[in-house]
C-alpha cells in the first residue's frame, strides 16, 4: 500500500469542505465516500465522510441528523483517535444547540487530548457557544480570545478561515449578550468580511442575521427592520437559522420595550425551531414568549408558556437561566392572584437568586419593590420594609458616592433603576405617613424616566420606555386620589401622561388656565385608580372629583357599545328607516356606558362643550354615539396640555380661505362621489392622486386633507396602522418624517380612530401621530363604517364647516343629521376655519 494520501480521505476532506458553502452537493458527495470506505474497509474515510455529513446536515438544519452521523463518526472501529476527537469537535455545537450545553462541555474535554493545537483552537470557538448558553460569558470570551489568537496565524485553508470567521461571530454574539455593542459589532463586520472573502456565504449569512439585533440595541429600530428583511431573504431555505434569528431579534425588541413587534418575530420562530430540535434556541425563545405575554396583559398564557420554558431550561441543566423563567411565572401567578405569604416568599427568593448574577441586577431590583408591595398586601411590613431597605440604602449617599459607606455597599447596589429606587423610597416615606415626601420621591422618578424617554425619536420607543415609570405614576396618583384633593389629582395625571410627551419638561398645568381656555365648555379628565374610575372636571374656575365606578364594568359596557354599534351600522337602511336593524340595541348599550361615564357629572356640564381625556378602554370609545353627547361639540385628547397645544395651532393661517385637497381610495364604491362633494363644499381646493407620494408632499402645503378610503388598525403595532392608496398603505410610521401637518385631517375610513395606549398620554395610532406631527384636529373613524354612511356623514359634515362652524360642532351636527356616530373629533376642534 502506498504512504501517500488516501484517496477516499481526500475525497472525504473535499466533501466537509463543501458542506460549507453547498451542503447539499456535500452531502451527496460524503455518502458516496462514505459507501466506498465501507466497502474499501477505510476506515480514516469513514469517519470524516460521516462528519461531513453531519456538518452538512447542519447546515440545513437538520441537528438530529448531525448528531446520528456524528455519533456514528466517532463510533467507526479503528478510525484514529484525532478523527474521532474531531467528530467529537463538531458535536460540540450540536449538543448545544440541542439543548444540552453541559454534555457539550464533557465532549470537548474528552476530545481536548487528541487534537492539535490548531484543532484545539477550533474546539475552543464551539466551547465558547455552550459557555454563552449556560450564562458563563466571561469564560466564553475568554475562549474564544484564546482561539482567534490562534487562529489568525492559521494557514489559511478554508475550514481554518471558517473557525476564524465562527470565532468572530461567536464572541461578537456574546458581547451583545454583554451589552458591549461597539466589540460586538466589530466583530460581527470582521467576521461577515472574512466569511465573504472566503466565500462561506452561510456564516455571511449568519454574521448578517445579527444586525437587526444589534441595531434594536442601538435605538436603530428603523435600521433594524431594514437588516431584518435582508436577513429573512439570505436565510430563505434555512428555516433552523432563521428562526434562530428570529428569536434573538425579538429578544432585542422587548427589551426596547417593543413586546407587540417582538411577538410577531417570536410567533414565527418558535414553530420552525420546535420543527428544527433547536431545543437550546426553543427554550429561550418560550421565556421571552412568556414575558411578552406578561407583559401585554395575558398572565394566563404567561404562566403556561414559562412553566414550559422553566422545564426545558432546567431540563438542559441550564442554572443560570431558571431565575428569569422563575420571575415570569411568579409574576404571572401574582396577576392571577391572590397574594399569599408563600408567594412573597417566592418573590423575595427570586430577586435574590436574579441578584446573584451580576447581569439582572435591574430586573432583581425591580422584583423586590414588587415583593415589598405584596408583603404590604398581606400586611407583612417587616417584610415589606426590610425589601424596601435594600433598594434605598444607599439613596441618601447618592450625591457623595466617594465617601465611604457604612457596613460598606451590596454588590452592584448602584444598578438599582432610577424608577424603582425612588418608588421604594416614596413607599417608605408613605409608611411614615410622610406625604409630601412621598410625593417628592415620585415627582424626582418621573422626572427621571421622562429624561430617559426623550432620547428617543420613535413615539412607540417613547411610550413603551416610558412604562419604566408607570407603577410609580400610578402610585403618585393614588396618594392624589387619598387625599381627595381635586387639583392634586388632576396635578398627578397630567404630570404621568406628560412624561410620555416630548415637552415633559414644561410645568405642571395649572387647571385654572385649562379653565379660561375652556370658555362656558368644560374637560372630563378620566384617571383609574387601582379597580376604580374616576374622573376630574375642570370647568371656569372650578376643579371637581367624581368617583364613577368600577373599571372592569366601564371596559365591558364599551365592548358591548361598540359591537352594537358596529352591527347598526351593518344592517342601516339607507334607502328608507334611519335606524334599520340593531338600533335599539345600540340605544340601550350607548345608555349603559352614558349612565357609567357621565351621571355623576350631569349637573355640572349642562350641555356644555366637551373636551374629554380618556384612559384605559375608553380610548377606543365611539363618544359621538353617547345619548349626553349627541349635537355637543366634543374633542378628545391625549392630555389637558395636550389639547392646549393642539389649540395654539389653529389658525395658523390667518384668515386666508383654506386650502383643502382630498384623495379617493381604491375599492370603495362611493369615495370618488364623496371626494366630489368635499371638494364642492370649499373654494380653494384640488383633487390629488390617491398615492402615498402625492398624500406626503400635498401635506406640506394644505390646510384640510381629506381620505375617503379604507382604513387598517394594528392592535399591536398600531403605528402600522394606516390608510388603503393605490399603492399600498400610508402607515403611521410614514408620518413620522412631516415637518408640517395640516390644520384639519379627516381621515373617512373604518378604524381609523382607534389607539392603543401603552401609557397614558401616548395613544398611538394615526390620530395622535398626525397630532404629533403638528395638526390641530383629527376627524377619523372608530368602527367600521359603511361606504355609503362615510359618504353621508362627511358630506353634512364639509357642508357646515364651509358654513363656518367648527369641526367639533359640525361633526356632532352631521352625525345627529345622518345617525352615523362612528367619528371622532381628535385634538382641538372649537374653532371654525371660515
Amino acid at each position: 500500500m502506498s504512504d501517500g494520501p488516501c484517496p477516499l480521505v481526500e475525497a472525504a476532506e473535499a466533501a466537509m469542505l463543501l458542506s460549507l458553502v453547498d451542503p447539499e452537493h456535500a452531502l451527496r458527495a460524503a455518502g458516496a465516500v462514505l459507501s466506498a470506505a465501507r466497502r474499501a474497509g477505510a476506515h480514516e474515510a469513514e469517519a470524516v465522510a460521516l462528519r461531513a455529513m453531519a456538518l452538512a446536515d447542519r447546515e440545513l438544519g437538520d441537528l438530529d441528523s448531525a448528531e446520528h452521523h456524528l455519533r456514528a463518526a466517532i463510533a467507526v472501529p479503528g478510525a484514529p483517535r484525532e478523527r474521532v476527537a474531531q467528530a467529537r469537535l463538531s458535536l460540540v455545537t450540536v449538543r448545544t444547540e440541542l439543548g444540552h450545553p453541559l454534555q457539550a462541555l464533557r465532549l470537548a474535554a474528552l476530545a481536548w487530548a487528541y487534537l492539535r493545537p490548531l484543532d484545539r483552537a477550533k474546539l475552543d470557538t464551539q466551547r465558547a457557544v455552550a459557555l454563552s448558553h449556560l450564562g458563563r460569558h466571561q469564560e466564553a470570551i475568554a475562549s474564544c480570545d484564546r482561539a482567534l489568537r490562534a487562529l489568525v496565524h492559521a494557514p489559511g485553508t478554508v475550514d481554518d478561515r471558517r473557525f476564524l470567521a465562527g470565532g468572530l461571530l461567536n464572541r461578537g454574539l456574546v458581547r451583545c449578550w454583554r451589552g458591549e455593542w461597539d466589540a460586538a459589532m466589530r466583530d460581527l463586520t470582521a467576521c461577515l468580511e472574512i466569511s465573504q472573502h472566503a466565500g462561506l456565504h452561510h456564516l455571511a449569512r449568519l454574521s448578517a442575521a445579527n444586525l437587526p439585533f444589534l441595531s434594536v440595541r442601538r435605538g436603530d429600530i428603523a435600521g433594524a427592520f431594514h437588516h431584518y428583511r435582508e436577513a429573512e431573504d439570505t436565510l430563505f431555505g434555512y428555516p433552523e437559522r432563521l428562526a434562530t434569528m428570529r428569536a434573538d431579534f425579538a429578544g432585542a425588541l422587548l427589551a426596547a420595550h417593543l413586546p407587540g413587534e417582538a411577538r410577531a418575530m417570536l410567533n414565527l420562530a418558535v414553530p420552525d425551531l420546535e420543527a428544527s430540535g433547536g431545543r437550546v434556541a426553543l427554550a429561550e425563545a418560550r421565556l421571552k414568549l412568556a414575558q411578552v405575554e406578561l407583559l401585554t396583559g395575558d398572565p394566563h398564557r404567561a404562566l403556561q408558556v414559562g412553566e414550559q420554558a422553566a422545564q426545558e431550561l432546567a431540563d438542559q441543566e441550564r442554572t443560570s437561566w431558571l431565575p428569569l423563567a422563575r420571575e415570569v411565572v411568579l409574576r404571572s401567578r401574582l396577576a392571577l392572584g391572590p397574594v399569599t405569604p408563600e408567594l412573597v416568599s417566592g418573590l423575595i427568593a427570586c430577586a435574590d437568586e436574579l441578584e446573584d448574577g451580576l447581569a439582572q441586577l435591574p430586573g432583581a431590583a425591580a422584583l423586590r419593590l414588587t415583593a415589598a408591595e405584596a408583603a404590604l398586601a398581606v400586611d407583612d411590613h417587616p417584610a415589606a420594609s426590610a425589601q424596601l431597605a435594600r433598594l434605598t440604602r444607599h439613596a441618601a449617599v447618592d450625591e457623595r458616592p466617594d465617601e465611604p459607606f457604612p457596613g460598606g455597599r451590596l454588590a452592584g447596589e448602584w444598578q438599582v433603576p432610577a424608577p424603582v429606587r425612588q418608588h421604594a423610597l416614596a413607599l417608605e416615606a408613605a409608611l411614615r405617613e410622610d406625604v409630601p415626601g412621598a410625593f417628592h420621591a415620585v415627582h424626582e422618578g418621573l422626572a427621571e424616566v421622562g429624561e430617559g424617554v426623550e432620547g428617543f425619536d420613535d413615539p412607540s420607543l417613547r411610550a413603551h420606555a416610558a412604562r419604566a415609570g408607570e407603577r410609580l405614576a400610578a402610585f403618585g396618583l393614588s396618594l392624589a386620589v387619598r387625599n381627595g384633593l381635586p387639583r392634586d389629582v388632576f396635578e398627578w395625571a397630567e404630570r404621568w401622561r406628560a412624561v410620555t410627551a416630548p415637552a415633559h419638561g414644561s410645568p405642571a398645568i395649572d387647571p385654572r388656565r385649562v379653565g379660561a381656555e375652556l370658555g362656558s365648555g368644560a374637560l372630563v379628565e378620566f384617571v383609574i385608580d387601582g379597580e376604580s374610575l374616576l374622573a376630574v372636571l375642570v370647568s371656569g374656575e372650578r376643579v371637581l372629583l367624581r368617583w364613577l365606578g368600577a373599571v372592569r364594568a366601564v371596559e365591558e359596557a364599551v365592548v358591548r357599545l361598540r359591537y352594537a354599534l358596529r352591527r347598526h351600522g351593518e344592517r342601516r337602511d339607507w334607502s328608507g328607516s334611519a335606524d334599520g336593524d340593531g338600533g335599539n340595541d345600540l340605544e340601550v348599550a350607548a345608555q349603559e356606558v352614558d349612565r357609567l361615564l357621565f351621571r355623576p357629572l350631569d349637573a355640572e356640564l349642562d350641555g356644555a362643550a366637551l373636551v374629554v381625556v380618556p384612559v384605559g378602554a375608553l380610548h377606543t370609545l365611539p363618544w359621538s354615539a353617547l345619548p349626553s353627547l349627541r349635537e355637543r361639540p366634543v374633542s378628545v385628547a391625549a392630555s389637558a396640555a395636550g389639547w392646549l397645544r393642539a389649540r395654539a395651532r389653529q389658525g395658523r393661517r390667518g384668515d386666508g380661505v383654506p386650502r383643502v385637497v382630498a384623495a379617493a381610495g381604491p375599492g370603495l364604491t362611493h369615495a370618488h362621489a364623496e371626494v366630489t362633494h368635499v371638494l364642492a363644499c370649499h373654494r380653494d381646493t384640488a383633487e390629488i392622486p390617491a398615492r402615498s407620494g402625492a398624500v406626503l408632499d400635498a401635506l406640506d402645503g394644505v390646510d384640510v386633507l381629506h381620505l375617503a378610503a379604507h382604513g387598517v388598525f394594528h392592535a399591536r403595532s398600531p403605528l402600522m396602522s394606516g390608510i388603503t392608496l393605490d399603492d399600498g398603505l400610508l402607515m403611521a410610521y410614514d408620518l413620522l418624517t412631516l415637518e408640517r401637518a395640516p390644520e384639519l385631517v379627516v381621515l373617512s375610513a373604518c378604524n381609523s380612530g382607534m389607539s392603543r395606549a401603552p401609557v397614558e398620554g401616548a395613544p398611538l395610532g394615526l390620530p395622535g401621530t398626525f397630532l404629533a406631527q403638528g395638526a390641530a384636529c383629527v376627524i377619523a373613524g372608530m368602527v367600521p363604517v359603511q361606504d355609503e354612511a362615510a359618504r353621508a356623514v362627511m358630506s353634512a359634515f364639509h357642508e357646515l364647516v364651509a358654513v363656518g362652524q367648527p369641526p367639533d360642532a359640525a361633526l356632532a351636527a352631521a352625525a345627529a343629521k345622518t345617525g352615523v356616530y362612528e367619528f371622532t373629533c381628535f385634538g382641538a376642534g372649537d374653532r371654525p376655519l371660515y
